[in-house]
């Protein structure tokens, strides 16, 4: 210990963020903030003032911490999102041990929870049915809206957040009936997986045809800070990721376009309030609407080269994440691809 430099948690966390700028993504950055913003304040409540004595136990005793939600800003976690946050935390330590903050192999000590396929996996995901639902009722009562525009493209394309609100309106190519994905992080419209994820992706003529709509009809006539003109706009500009999930969560609760599973009154429902809508049983994050929109494309017969080009996702991730069909619907869309058997 004698040859330890005595660093609080914040210093160490902070100089953790510098070194770690021009290696992660802006949102890569933003998760490791938030999961080390609990490790401060685990160390605040116990009264630790310098990483050079954090022990074993002290790593163990964070680990239930959080797990449980004892923290006051903290509620109860699932095992994958623990995983993360000690994954993370490891990733924290072992950076530490180079600067003399703690000592060497201290990150071995966090243990990381293993997780089966079934929880690796079990991620919520919107359903068929319900998209069906949701998209039906916007046709017919907000066609071409903003919230018909998005919900639609991310349905039926697969794309991330960060990608649909990284488009311009001149990214829409009616005559080839596509959009093209670009990186452009000195805009700030960078994609989670940089130049490699720039690709441009097709649509349907039912697609094209709301874009154009809401364009002409609902789309507000601005820029953005780079003269750019965002396809999903508000009158301030671009929009932030934040508008974009709220929308995502208030038009996936089933309630707004057919009854509640839940039999609770839609003028009384808590969950119906912008602050709850994320935590309804049956709203869906952009996350949940791209999981399913995966797994429908691959129960539909879509190879799965295919699917992983279109949505920028690896193989080896669509098979363990996304790909929920059993043996025997493989062996039959298969069956239907080669036409011999």
């Amino acid at each position: 210990m004698s040859d330890l430099e005595p660093t609080t948690p914040r210093e160490a966390v902070r100089y953790y963020h510098e070194d770690r700028e021009m290696d992660l993504t802006e949102k890569s950055q933003q998760n490791h903030r938030y999961r080390l913003k609990s490790w401060i304040a685990f160390c605040n409540e116990q009264g630790i003032e310098n990483m050079n004595n954090v022990t074993g136990r002290k790593l163990h005793e964070f680990r239930l911490w959080r797990k449980n939600g004892e923290g006051d800003e903290y509620d109860e976690i699932k095992k994958v999102t623990l995983k993360g946050i000690l994954t993370t935390l490891r990733v924290f330590l072992g950076y530490c041990a180079t600067i003399d903050a703690v000592e060497e192999g201290l990150r071995e000590r966090v243990r990381i929870p293993k997780l089966n396929s079934e929880e690796i996996s079990r991620d919520e995901k919107l359903e068929e049915a319900d998209a069906a639902g949701m998209l039906e009722y916007l046709e017919q009562f907000r066609y071409a809206s903003r919230e018909h525009a998005m919900l639609s493209i991310l349905w039926h394309t697969g794309i991330r957040l960060g990608t649909l609100r990284a488009f311009d309106v001149e990214d829409l190519d009616k005559s080839e009936r596509c959009l093209d994905i670009r990186h452009r992080p000195k805009q700030e419209t960078p994609l989670k997986n940089k130049k490699d994820a720039e690709r441009s992706i097709a649509l349907g003529e039912y697609d094209v045809g709301v874009l154009e709509d809401y364009i002409k009809q609902h789309r507000p006539d601005v820029t953005d800070d780079y003269g750019r003109r965002p396809l999903f706009a508000s009158d301030h500009g671009r929009l932030t990721a934040s508008p974009i999930r709220i929308t995502v969560y208030r038009w996936t609760q089933p309630c707004r376009w057919g009854g509640c599973p839940h039999d609770e009154d839609p003028n009384t429902c808590e969950y119906r309030k912008r602050e709850s809508l994320a935590n309804c049983p049956s709203s869906r994050s952009p996350h949940g609407v791209r999981r399913g929109a995966i797994t429908k494309h691959l129960r539909d017969g879509t190879p799965e080269e295919v699917v992983s080009d279109r949505m920028n996702s690896s193989r080896e991730v669509i098979d363990q994440h996304y790909d929920e069909r059993s043996e025997r619907e493989k062996m039959r869309l298969r069956r239907e691809l080669i036409r011999d058997l």
